[in-house]
């Protein structure tokens, strides 16, 4: 997401880096080739322009021309001015009220429906909600009946999770191909029978500024509470992300980043901001490894490693738990530094498929014991996993490696003494 409006910014910012000394001039004609690479990224006019007059204000105000870094001051203005044109800080949902009501507004093929589904797992797993998802969504008896209709369904939905304690109705509404005066009529009735904790409007982030005009003609009718951006993860050019809340002043909540149910996650203005100007998103990171952190487990693998009982039974569920937090590559790109260097390496979601086949291949005691697998049972291994003897002998090495450290590393007080014995290990390379 947003590579081509990284790599833009990158190459303005090289306007300053090749200048001998900074001036007005080049700081306006960096700003330039920003608000440029803004535009191509199908941002806002007003918005990009705006933007880069606040940077430019900035600039000059905290005297970068005389900055003992100029470049890099200039990109810390910038990121600071990205954050806050994305709303600053993250926007929870309302999630009072028993039950709590939620209704879902957009365009038909936003991925009105699959946010749905996703939220009700997300709540369900992480805040122990106990979800009822509502379709309002009946088509075609008369119009003038069929507000009435929708209305009741939205009523008796509440009123079935009362009664069942439920305590979160998440209520999906119809959507059209375009804007029109029924489908609106059809939102503001249900939402002034059902009185609603937090009405959301869900967008396509691929369909950049017709995203934020559809975006300002909902909230223009409904007042909603915050902004939905799906497929967030596709060949998009991220203007929506950067023009909504200014046009719109209501707050991006969520962002979809895949087509798994997992893949939804809180939107954070200043990660993005990160992501953006490639300096990755360490925060969100440690927010997925602590979504699937399960302390109890962790506890045992600790004590595993520590008395050196680490297997591959163990290093299979590791593989498990990386999967279960997102795409790979994207995965990779949050970690400061390393998306620039990765940008252009093609990894394939299903890099672990060789590891785990050939894991899958061991026997049960083979999987607990790694050290009694022979040559024979390594020829059977590769032949069972559909990979070569190199393969199975390259894993089987790796593993022994990867668990010395982990046992090296839980059981001497010392780092910088494991460090240095590591170091040895290599012939003074590490």
């Amino acid at each position: 997401m947003f590579q081509n409006l990284s790599e833009r910014l990158e190459r303005s910012f090289k306007i300053l880096k090749g200048e001998g000394r900074i001036t007005e001039i080049n700081i306006a004609e960096t700003l330039k080739d920003v608000r440029r690479a803004l535009l191509d990224a199908d941002v806002n006019y007003k918005v990009a322009k705006q933007f880069t007059d606040n940077v430019k204000q900035k600039a000059i105000g905290q005297n970068v021309i005389n900055a003992l870094k100029p470049k890099e001051k200039m990109i810390q203005i910038v990121h600071e001015e990205l954050a806050a044109f994305m709303g600053g800080d993250e926007a929870p949902l309302n999630l009072s009220g028993n039950p709590t009501v939620i209704l879902m507004s957009g365009l038909q093929g936003s991925g009105k429906t699959t946010f749905t589904a996703k939220l009700a797992r997300k709540l369900k797993s992480q805040k122990g909600k106990r979800p009822l998802l509502v379709a309002g969504d009946v088509y075609r008896p008369a119009a003038i009946e069929q507000l009435k209709v929708l209305a009741e369904i939205a009523l008796n939905g509440i009123r079935h999770a009362k009664d069942n304690h439920l305590d979160l109705v998440i209520i999906d509404t119809a959507g059209r191909l375009a804007v029109d005066e029924q489908m609106m009529d059809e939102i503001e009735r249900i939402k002034k029978a059902v009185n609603p904790q937090e009405t959301l409007f869900v967008v396509d982030s691929m369909t950049g500024q017709d995203a934020v005009n559809t975006a300002k003609e909902f909230n223009d009718r409904l007042d909603f509470d915050g902004v939905i951006l799906t497929k967030l993860d596709g060949d998009t050019r991220g203007g929506a992300a950067l023009s909504i809340r200014t046009v719109v002043d209501k707050p991006i909540k969520f962002v979809g980043i895949g087509e798994k149910m997992e893949d939804l996650q809180e939107f954070n203005p200043e990660g993005m901001a990160n992501r953006i100007l490639g300096m990755g998103d360490i925060v969100e990171l440690a927010k997925r490894a602590q979504e699937i952190y399960d302390q109890k487990e962790a506890e045992k693998l600790n004590e595993k490693i520590r008395k050196n009982k680490f297997d591959f039974d163990d290093f299979l569920k590791q593989i498990h738990q990386i999967k279960k937090m997102g795409n790979i590559k994207d995965l990779a790109s949050m970690i400061p530094g390393l998306g620039k260097a990765i940008k252009d390496i093609d990894i394939d979601n299903d890099a672990f498929k060789g590891i785990e086949a050939i894991i899958q291949s061991m026997t049960p005691k083979e999987r607990q014991n790694p050290e009694i697998i022979n040559a024979s049972r390594r020829q059977r291994i590769a032949k069972g996993s559909g990979t070569s003897m190199q393969d199975v002998n390259r894993l089987l090495k790796q593993f022994d490696q990867t668990r010395k450290m982990m046992h090296m590393a839980t059981t001497m007080k010392n780092p910088m003494k494991m460090m240095k014995q590591m170091r040895n290990r290599q012939g003074g390379r590490f």
